[in-house]
């Protein structure tokens, strides 16, 4: 493991939890609901086993505050969407609304993207269905599974993020 490498881990009992590993820095994590998979697929709630860099990422500027990274953060709008039709020009990218097609709002009233990390899953090599909005974001409370990202606390995500740049791989083992 290099310093420039986030690892996801399983955790033991549940197939939805893991271990974020960053240098010294260990945290717990929820994972897709489904667990792991080397076999992604748009809407299967996995997360998938791979390597995936980091490309960006979003902020809800109202909430959380100033926040310490070198990754280049984006303040998310009320027109921001994430598309996740797989069929669709737009498939796994940003998109503005209105849009007709199935999207993911980045503005979420339940805080999971207040600090909402992109990884490279599907976007710079996009193939249908192969999964869409893969994201590093915050958790939900109890570490409820994610859809297929990998979430971790408020708190935790701070103590990552100063460390952060583009092109820091996320490997989920």
């Amino acid at each position: 493991m290099t310093p420039s490498t986030i690892v996801v881990r399983p955790a033991p009992g549940r197939k939805s939890r893991a271990i974020v590993r960053f240098g010294a820095i260990a945290v717990p994590a929820a994972i897709g609901r489904s667990g792991r998979t080397v076999m992604k697929r748009e809407g299967d709630g996995a997360t998938p086993i791979a390597s995936m860099r980091l490309i960006s990422g979003f902020r809800r500027g109202e909430r959380n505050g100033r926040l310490v990274t070198p990754l280049s953060i984006r303040r998310i709008r009320p027109d921001m969407l994430w598309c996740d039709q797989s069929g669709n020009a737009c498939y796994n990218r940003l998109v503005r609304a209105p849009f007709r097609a199935s999207h993911e709002e980045m503005r979420r009233s339940d805080g999971l993207y207040d600090i909402c990390l992109v990884m490279d899953w599907n976007i710079s090599s996009r193939a249908r269905n192969r999964g869409s909005a893969i994201f590093f974001h915050l958790i939900r409370p109890g570490y409820e599974p994610t859809a297929g990202c990998v979430a971790v606390s408020l708190r935790d995500m701070r103590r990552l993020l100063p460390h952060l740049r583009k092109g820091t791989i996320v490997r989920v083992v």
